[in-house]
């Protein structure tokens, strides 16, 4: 046990070997949900059209991604921060598989294969990014404004999911409403069960109120017949045709067609892993100053990851913001990751079971959903440390907030923020005050967001 201290430096961060387990446990709990969207969503279930990938090969697929990224995040960056297929670029993917079909690139029975050649390619160039240390001169560059800013914004999207999945609002018309059928249903039951719970214990500061709410919440939906014990044990599907399934010899063959899906997925990527790095960090308390430490070895597991994903026909493997879930329980360093990545492996075998907490019927969750809200509130307290005084920071700062939440994307809100803060600097008459990274950024997201993101560039490459 001497050993695993002094290698996390968990009493140097305040911690202990319990609470790094704990917090871990809590950080796959809150996040399990995807063992089950993710198959849903790449077999084309979610959508009516089959994309020819099986699904239950695709359950083993999500568990072993997911364990091997937050183990090599765990060991290598020793951060709390747990990584798996993210949301948002699974149905990205699902999109470019149905782009491969329609300009002819692949037949439909094998699209999907060109398609992690181009998540391959996209990891591949995150590495490259990442050894060249060019993400940790981004993460330098960046006020601490707007670093509280993405704390902050993070904070309300991981709330407004939370309320999603709790059953309190819907989208209509691609629109969040409140649901007020969904206010007396045995979800928004459960849902104020764990919230309460939750909330009450954190007030009484005892350890553990994100986990004590999430086990409340389960039992509430098991006393309501919402959830059924189907055993425990289940035997893993194994991976497949899907094992290293990605043809990379089509993506190079048709890559002047191909390019515009590379950039996009390498640009979601960056953005959502930089957002849920200096979040979790903020929250964590380790950040020091301007500086993420051990932020190279961070952004390489997280790429890494993401090419060892794919030989498990996973889309872009990322790092979860659920894992502030771990770091509100204590979670403090590498250990937590590790302990989720393992819970991962156990999933493999124990599905039924962890169907209880992430397979809630009906396309919501509110067993989870609590600790989300909670989450959500603490994070906001970073807003304190914006400088609302300089309009210059405030605005581009307000822009991400808002953007996250409103554009329900990381990435998407955090352009919008990067876009405006060296214009507003520029005409404002503090150019000076941010160095020429800021303007290349801003430039590169502008040409992005003009031209791809429109579809001018795609639609230029395919004449």
């Amino acid at each position: 046990m001497k050993t695993v201290r002094e290698f996390f430096k968990i009493e140097q961060r305040g911690s202990s070997i319990r609470t790094e387990v704990f917090a871990g446990v809590t950080t796959f709990m809150t996040m399990s949900y995807i063992i089950f969207l993710q198959p849903l969503i790449l077999s084309g279930a979610l959508s009516g059209t089959s994309t020819g990938m099986p699904a239950d090969a695709l359950i083993s697929g999500v568990c072993v991604a997911a364990a091997f990224g937050s183990i090599l995040m765990g060991l290598l960056a020793n951060y709390p921060i747990a990584l798996a297929p993210g949301m948002g670029e699974n149905f990205f993917f699902v999109a470019v598989i149905s782009s491969c079909v329609a300009l002819g690139i692949s037949e439909p029975e094998t699209a999907w294969q060109t398609a992690l050649g181009v998540v391959f390619i996209s990891g591949a160039i995150f590495l490259v990014l990442s050894v060249l240390n060019i993400r940790e001169l981004l993460l330098v560059s960046i006020s601490q404004s707007m670093k509280h800013a993405m704390a902050a914004g993070i904070g309300l999207f991981i709330a407004l999911i939370g309320f999603k999945n709790g059953g309190l609002i819907h989208t209509v018309h691609g629109n969040y409403i409140l649901n007020t059928e969904g206010l007396y249903s045995a979800a928004s039951l459960i849902f104020f069960t764990g919230l309460i719970v939750t909330a009450s214990l954190h007030v009484l500061k005892v350890r553990g109120s994100v986990l004590w709410g999430i086990l409340c919440g389960a039992a509430m939906a098991f006393l309501l017949g919402q959830v059924k014990f189907e055993g425990i044990v289940g035997k893993p599907a194994g991976m497949g045709e899907l094992f290293a399934g990605m043809d990379l010899v089509n993506v190079f063959s048709n890559i002047h067609k191909l390019l515009p899906f590379i950039i996009i997925f390498t640009f979601m990527d960056v953005f959502d892993t930089l957002g849920t790095l200096v979040g979790v960090a903020t929250q964590s308390g380790l950040m020091k100053g301007n500086n993420l430490p051990n932020s190279r070895k961070a952004f390489a597991a997280d790429s890494i990851a993401t090419m060892f994903g794919v030989f498990c026909g996973q889309s872009t493997v990322t790092s979860y913001i659920e894992s502030s879930t771990g770091v509100e329980y204590g979670g403090r360093t590498g250990l937590a990751a590790v302990t989720s990545g393992f819970c991962f492996v156990i999933a493999v075998f124990f599905t039924p079971l962890i169907a209880m907490t992430g397979n809630y019927p009906g396309g919501v969750n509110p067993i989870t959903a609590p600790a989300l809200v909670i989450v959500g509130a603490i994070m906001m307290r970073s807003v304190t440390e914006i400088d609302w005084k300089d309009f210059s920071e405030a605005v581009p700062s307000f822009m991400i907030i808002a953007g996250i939440s409103f554009t329900f994307s990381i990435s998407d809100g955090l352009m919008l923020g990067f876009v405006a803060y060296p214009a507003i600097k520029l005409f404002g008459g503090k150019a000076r005050q941010i160095g020429w990274l800021n303007y290349l950024i801003g430039g590169t997201l502008l040409f992005y967001l003009l031209c791809v993101k429109t579809g001018i560039f795609g639609t230029w490459l395919s004449n």
